[in-house]
């Protein structure tokens, strides 16, 4: 997309938080003239304060934001034709809906030009006139599909009422770019849903840019063109519902956008995958050997008789959803999610079919935890916010501990190992947590955990320096859970700094 299309590019935008929390990292994005672009993603994840450097509300500590090719990173808010709408409307309780709508226009001034009598012209700021302000205030009521409505208490309305004067005060100054901050979340699910078919009607009509904050995922399919999946400040993926939906790039987007089976899996062969114990043709060409994430949707596994598909198993459970059955299938260790017009009786044995575009797969992202290291005096070694036993004999070949706790090399060298730099690497099958803070080497708190068929994969982050631990568990746990980190001393890997090694 060439520069004179975008109204809005974030360039490499970074926020950092006075207590030195990075709220958004490495954030670049271009937003299209007329685009109905959403920041989607979970509670906290710098979607909104993304939103709030765009509207000025916020400066990035770094980068630049620019709009329609103009820097405007530390332009204030009042200076950028930019309105936001909130979650909590802030209409003003004692005013009308008329009055709350012409608010902004009655402090409004416009450059007009005028010729004096001398023929000479000459620019003069006014206030908007009664008259230009009723004929904007009643465009907007039309838009919003709310005539008639001028002389209404606020607290009268509705929510969803409500919500369309919030949306007529933004649009009656006639932005370029309209901010939605959660704009339905105060809303209940049928007005939200009724909303989301207007607030789509009101971008086609009104025709200039919507950025859309939320956490459902529902609403992102269904309003946006573009959708921008954002987790612990950092752009997840980037693409059009269909995109995102049918392509996830990582197994947070398939975990996070919609139902997902997400397996472990190996390719096999050319265009052959391997998970939950067989073997399918998929679309996707990887290396033979390399391990891989499976994603298969609910909807794309059909029910067929024993035998007759790649997979058979036991149902273990079967919940009508309204439009399609929920089926929970045994297979082995597995469990695996079908979503179905029709039901199966629980106990029951049946055949599951994948055709290959029903697959999936993207490159394994987490497979070993490494991090830097320095022994300490009692021959543990410090890492991730954390001290644990290891075996420093396996920093050199051959050698061993003496009574005092030195290192003898098999030359007979005598070492003193404390504050020696070390690389460490656990393996994520390697890691077990633990409620009894005490007996961990490290402690942190679970921030993200997705099931995998037969077992859930944790990502636990220490608050020090925030690092992370990412490994599975057949246990199920809570997101937010503080937990201690246990790893056996024998799974620890420990290796050498290079000189001229970066930390």
């Amino acid at each position: 997309m060439s520069k004179s299309q975008n109204i809005i590019e974030l360039i490499d935008v970074k926020k950092v938080f006075d207590d030195e929390t990075v709220a958004v990292d490495s954030f670049n994005l271009e937003v299209g003239k007329g685009e109905f672009v959403t920041f989607l993603g979970p509670s906290g994840c710098g979607k909104t304060t993304t939103l709030r450097m765009i509207a000025g509300f916020e400066l990035p500590t770094s980068g630049k934001i620019l709009l329609n090719g103009e820097d405007i990173s530390n332009l204030p808010p009042n200076k950028r034709p930019v309105n936001t709408v909130f979650q909590k409307y802030a209409l003003f309780p004692h005013l009308n809906v008329y009055e709350n709508i012409a608010f902004g226009l009655r402090l409004k001034k416009v450059e007009n030009t005028y010729v004096n009598k001398n023929g000479e012209s000459y620019k003069k700021l006014q206030k908007l006139s009664k008259a230009d302000i009723d004929k904007k205030v009643k465009k907007a009521l039309e838009i919003v599909d709310l005539e008639g409505f001028e002389k209404r208490g606020v607290a009268t309305l509705s929510g969803g009422q409500q919500q369309r004067i919030a949306i007529a005060r933004a649009i009656v100054n006639q932005p370029e770019i309209l901010l939605l901050d959660e704009p339905l979340g105060a809303l209940d699910l049928k007005m939200r849903k009724e909303m989301q078919i207007e607030l789509k009607k009101m971008h086609k009509r009104l025709g200039i840019t919507f950025i859309y904050v939320t956490h459902d995922q529902e609403e992102a399919l269904t309003m946006s063109d573009k959708i921008v999946v954002i987790n612990d400040g950092e752009i997840q993926q980037i693409g059009t519902p269909d995109q995102i939906y049918n392509e996830p790039v990582n197994t947070f987007v398939a975990d996070f956008i919609g139902e997902s089976n997400i397996f472990n899996g190996a390719v096999v062969g050319k265009l052959k995958v391997k998970f939950c114990g067989a073997t399918f043709d998929c679309l996707d060409d990887y290396e033979i050997n390399q391990l891989v994430d499976v994603v298969v949707r609910p909807e794309d596994i059909k029910i067929c008789r024993p035998g007759e598909g790649q997979l058979k198993g036991t149902v273990i459970s079967s919940v009508f959803k309204g439009v399609h059955y929920e089926i929970t299938v045994e297979r082995g260790k597995f469990e695996i999610i079908i979503q179905s017009t029709s039901t199966a009786p629980v106990g029951s044995t049946i055949g599951m079919r994948i055709e290959p575009d029903g697959i999936h797969l993207m490159n394994k992202v987490y497979t070993v935890n490494r991090y830097d290291g320095v022994i300490t005096k009692n021959n543990k070694v410090q890492f991730g916010d954390g001290e644990f036993d290891c075996d420093v004999t396996r920093l050199y070949e051959g050698s061993s501990l003496d009574e005092e706790g030195y290192l003898i090399t098999s030359a007979g060298e005598k070492i003193d190992l404390a504050g020696v730099e070390v690389n460490v690497e656990v393996d994520t099958h390697d890691i077990t947590m633990t409620d009894d803070l005490a007996a961990g080497g490290a402690q942190g708190n679970i921030i993200s955990m997705i099931y995998k068929g037969d077992h859930y994969r944790y990502i636990v982050r220490t608050e020090e320096n925030e690092e992370d631990y990412v490994f599975s568990s057949p246990d199920m746990w809570n997101t937010g859970d503080l937990v201690g980190i246990i790893i056996p001393k024998d799974k620890i890997k420990l290796s050498l700094k290079q000189v001229g090694e970066s930390d």
